[in-house]
């Protein structure tokens, strides 16, 4: 029917950048099992998969009552040695049996919530895009949950250079005529739903936890420009409010480095409409260009005190 997700992301609460080695142990939660490292073009380190086993109401924009039973996939990602991200996922499929099965049958489907009775794709996937009644299924407290566990690893000294609060972005993606729809609903909180021809793959996954990584990123910019007060305050101290952004923010910015190829038209889309990097351009321009008046002042008092 559809498959719908939640990605939560965040700074790692840690005073400075870990390493790959590091970014390895803090993911390793499950014995046996490989965290998946690539080092191009930045460092990206990804948790293994984690079941979580549910048996509840699914969400729907009627609000009529819908079971779901079955097992979602959660991971966690470190991106640059600097953020943060946990991401849920399920596959949404009407159940063939009609009825509840024992538990061996949906462990051995992971990734899949089967659909008890009647219930419509659009009604599912408006329900969970909207305002869910309380009781139906949460995948963004199984995703905070995890990242939460990240989070709270003894490896990292919890001494955060700045507080930024985490986004969340809930997706919903159909098979269909390609389109894509990224809203803003609050500071924190997104949603997506996209649409994509032939069957889903893992590929977009990738692409929805692209898609939350750069916009945190962007906010998190936002709200460090707008702290800094620019105009309102001495230069120097707009500079070193800015310098958060210069340390930990600004190389992390890469869009669509790690989407598959057929997935990069919906990345094109957003660039256009609403831009992503152009705004992100804009503020990446503004910090260099205080950094860069801060700089000339300095010398240019230097250079007067000298003549003195």
């Amino acid at each position: 029917m559809l498959v719908m997700g939640e990605v939560h992301t965040g700074l790692l609460q840690n005073s400075g950048e870990i390493s790959e080695s590091t970014c390895r142990q803090v993911l390793g939660l499950m014995t046996g099992e490989t965290v998946r490292v690539s080092r191009r073009p930045i460092v990206h380190a990804l948790s293994p998969e984690r079941l979580t086993g549910v048996d509840c109401a699914l969400p729907t924009a009627s609000r009529s009552r819908v079971r779901g039973v079955g097992t979602v996939v959660s991971r966690c990602a470190v991106t640059g040695g600097r953020m943060a991200q946990g991401s849920t996922y399920v596959r949404v499929v009407r159940s063939e049996a009609d009825r509840r099965l024992p538990w061996s049958h949906y462990l051995a489907r992971p990734g899949v919530v089967e659909v008890l009775g009647k219930a419509k794709a659009a009604d599912l996937a408006e329900g969970f895009t909207g305002d869910s009644a309380p009781g139906c299924l949460n995948l963004g407290a199984v995703s905070g949950r995890f990242l939460d566990l990240v989070q709270a690893s003894p490896l990292l000294d919890r001494r955060a250079p700045f507080k930024i609060p985490r986004t969340s972005l809930r997706w919903v993606t159909e098979t269909g005529e390609p389109s894509i729809r990224f809203t803003l609903h609050t500071e924190q909180e997104r949603t997506l739903r996209l649409t994509h021809p032939g069957p889903f793959t893992p590929a977009v996954v990738d692409l929805c936890e692209d898609l939350a990584t750069h916009d945190w990123l962007l906010t998190s910019l936002l709200v460090i420009v707008e702290r800094a007060r620019i105009g309102g305050t001495p230069g120097a101290q707009a500079v070193a409010r800015l310098a958060p952004a210069i340390d930990h923010l600004m190389h992390l910015w890469m869009p669509a480095a790690r989407v598959e190829e057929w997935l990069t038209p919906f990345w094109e889309s957003l660039e256009r409409r609403p831009g992503f990097t152009r705004q992100w351009r804009s503020l990446v321009d503004r910090v260099r260009d205080q950094v860069a008046m801060n700089t000339l002042a300095l010398l240019s008092a230097t250079a007067e005190a000298g003549r003195r």
